[in-house]
């Protein structure tokens, strides 16, 4: 698929998510970032290119589908997080709040399985760099967004810069309403359980490391966590029960549950590895 951009490099990827009533479904339509600014929305099926858009200017550093796949976020190198219509190939906002650090990670979820009783049908999240993190509720069809909460932590010292450390990471707990796990925020080598509705870190987990990757299954109390030392380890929340895998030949920059949680996707620099969760 991405022999279609020879000249760029593709820098994230994400999933279209299924319709309600159609868990278990293989989705068939992936978007992609890449290093030109634009954003390409390809079909699986066809393997074929069905839309470029190109609402940035730097290179695109993370992606992700609305939870009704109508809308697609994109962020940038340089901090901008863009909002496009699937159907119009628009972008209809482009939100500056991150501006100056790479955006690392955007996730939405339904506000329902969110619990914040906020306006708006959805919940998304945005973190940069630089260790700061957006909550925003919105309604797409109104094109509406309201800023939940906004948080900025310290960072350890590092002689070569921010951008040596490893990335801040966050996503919606499927297990614990109106809460955000935390990874690379802060001093310490932890997974922080932030509440939204009490404004608070509510729990922390140690961790060896400074973490490069997080992921939490959707359908048991599951959480991955990779580091730079080319370790994965698996919690099992609330216990934090640990086991580590040294699988891998280099830092674990990337994992991922499936839908189920029956297995979990990481990647190393020249590993993709594939695991069958006992449990999930």
């Amino acid at each position: 698929v991405c022999a279609l951009a020879l000249l760029q490099s593709c820098q994230c990827l994400a999933w279209k998510p299924q319709p309600v009533g159609a868990w278990g479904a293989e989705s068939q339509q992936v978007v992609a970032g890449y290093s030109d600014g634009t954003i390409r929305v390809f079909s699986i099926s066809r393997t074929e290119l069905e839309l470029k858009m190109c609402p940035h200017g730097t290179a695109v550093t993370a992606v992700a589908y609305s939870t009704d796949g109508e809308m697609i976020l994109s962020g940038a190198q340089d901090g901008l997080v863009a909002v496009s219509s699937l159907r119009t190939g628009v972008t209809l906002h482009v939100l500056p709040d991150h501006r100056g650090s790479p955006i690392t990670v955007l996730q939405c979820t339904r506000q329902q399985q969110a619990g914040s009783g906020a306006q708006g049908s959805e919940l998304w999240l945005a973190t940069s760099w630089d260790r700061r993190l957006s909550v925003w509720a919105c309604d797409w069809r109104r094109g509406k967004w309201q800023l939940l909460d906004w948080l900025s932590f310290p960072s350890p010292a590092s002689p070569q810069g921010l951008e040596s450390l490893p990335p801040s990471l966050a996503a919606f707990c499927p297990w614990k309403p109106s809460t955000l796990v935390c990874v690379g925020f802060g001093m310490q080598k932890e997974a922080l359980f932030y509440s939204l509705h009490k404004k608070q870190v509510v729990e922390r987990i140690s961790l060896p490391y400074l973490a490069t990757s997080l992921s939490l299954a959707p359908a048991a109390r599951l959480m991955a966590v990779g580091f730079g030392e080319r370790l994965l380890r698996l919690l099992r929340c609330p216990d934090s029960d640990a086991q580590d895998y040294a699988g891998h030949d280099d830092a674990v920059h990337f994992c991922c549950f499936s839908p189920s949680g029956r297995r979990l996707l990481t990647a190393s620099h020249s590993a993709v590895l594939v695991w069958e969760v006992a449990g999930g």
